[in-house]
């Protein structure tokens, strides 16, 4: 189980142009739960991401993670647990190594690394199984750069590297967004196997409603650091994208929009 519990974060503090984005926050996403996350820009949502993963420190407040506090923790060390698939393809993987060698190194997440090969060969098999699930042809492709691959196939290749060992939390930052809407498609139908296969509790911060409606067991809508929806269950599975357009527009009003 995540907690997050009475978070503040501020930017720019003591200048004219701090803002206060979180103030008192509390959040609780329960094992096994995929949480669709929408809201418009500067809502919160991708610094949520970032305040979960440690990749920015939080000003007050707590982050627990099954039980521990893990606010003081290191981005790499949480990230031994987390696994996050960025928007954009290109920093999932390493261009400039090939599939097999991507796949290598993921694989070692969390190991030493000493002096030795970087490749094992008896994972090789593997590694081809792993690919051809995908249904991208890349099983045939393993000494090819990741640089010359399709973005989709890059994303891929970055949603599987991120569960390929033992984690428990999967984070998604707006994941499809850099594709075409077919490719996009693929990748929101592999996103919802491997969560279910793995039985991981997800995050997926998404601009696509019809994502968010379809996707996941629950949905929050973030508005200026809070949650101004938040659907789980019946009442999720019961959500009509026409539903979040009106909630958007309401606060487009509100906001003098």
């Amino acid at each position: 189980m995540l907690e997050l519990q009475h978070i503040a974060k501020y930017y720019n503090p003591g200048t004219v142009n701090e803002m206060c984005l979180f103030q008192d926050f509390n959040l609780t996403v329960k094992d096994g739960q995929f949480v669709s996350v929408v809201g418009s820009n500067g809502s919160g949502k991708t610094s949520l991401l970032n305040l979960i993963c440690g990749s920015i420190d939080l000003d007050a407040g707590a982050i627990v993670m099954d039980g521990k506090d893990i606010t003081g923790e290191k981005e790499y060390r949480r990230l031994r647990r987390i696994g996050r698939v960025y928007q954009n393809p290109a920093m999932g993987t390493c261009p400039n190594m090939t599939i097999l060698e991507n796949l290598a190194m993921a694989d070692n997440k969390g190991k030493f690394f000493g002096l030795g090969r970087g490749t094992d060969k008896s994972r090789i098999d593997h590694y081809r199984e792993m690919l051809r699930q995908l249904n991208l042809g890349l099983e045939d492709k393993l000494q090819v750069k990741v640089g010359s691959l399709s973005g989709g196939q890059r994303q891929a290749m970055s949603l599987l590297m991120s569960t390929m060992t033992p984690i428990d939390f999967l984070i998604l930052d707006e994941h499809t967004a850099a594709l075409d809407p077919k490719t996009a498609e693929r990748i929101m139908e592999l996103t919802d196997k491997i969560v279910k296969e793995k039985k991981l509790t997800t995050i997926m911060v998404t601009h696509n409603l019809r994502y968010a409606v379809e996707y996941g067991d629950r949905l929050l809508m973030m508005h200026q650091g809070k949650a101004v929806m938040d659907l789980e269950g019946e009442e999720k599975k019961n959500l009509k994208v026409e539903q979040i357009l009106d909630q958007f527009n309401a606060i487009s009003i509100e906001c003098g929009n």
